[in-house]
């Protein structure tokens, strides 16, 4: 088998971000390389794993997602797929200007617990993380 794809998860809260990493790190084809609590965070980690793609939230202290992902296009150019509770496809406004700034696609905010939701949930986020992958920024 290829390599594992690279990610880093940059979420500011602890229990996202643990199940996002359990989620992923449950398929041998991703490896989850770093983690932040957010951008600022985020850019340093991104610096020291050069990750295949990166996962982010919207809503973080210090520096948002939408920061964040313009930062990370400018000076680290690397699919993003943004993981918010706050982008849905009603919220226009926030995926337009997360598109503009170089983000790829989104993905909700796990929410349930279970167990079907769990392996749903876990196939379409590797399935998201695959495809960026294989894209050029």
């Amino acid at each position: 088998m290829a390599n594992p794809i690279k990610v880093v998860l940059v979420e500011d809260s602890a229990i996202a971000l643990q199940i996002l990493q359990r989620l992923i790190d449950s398929s041998p084809e991703v490896d989850v390389v770093g983690t932040a609590q957010n951008g600022a965070e985020g850019l340093k980690v991104i610096a020291q794993t050069m990750p295949d793609v990166i996962c982010t939230d919207l809503q973080m202290p210090q520096m948002d997602g939408l920061e964040f992902t313009q930062k990370v296009m400018s000076e680290f150019p690397r699919p993003i797929l943004v993981v918010s509770n706050t982008v849905h496809p009603s919220d226009v406004d926030n995926i337009f200007n997360l598109m503009q700034a170089g983000a790829l696609d989104f993905f909700p905010k796990p929410t349930s617990g279970s167990a079907t939701d769990y392996e749903r949930l876990k196939s379409t986020l590797v399935t998201k993380i695959k495809v960026l992958a294989s894209k050029k920024v």
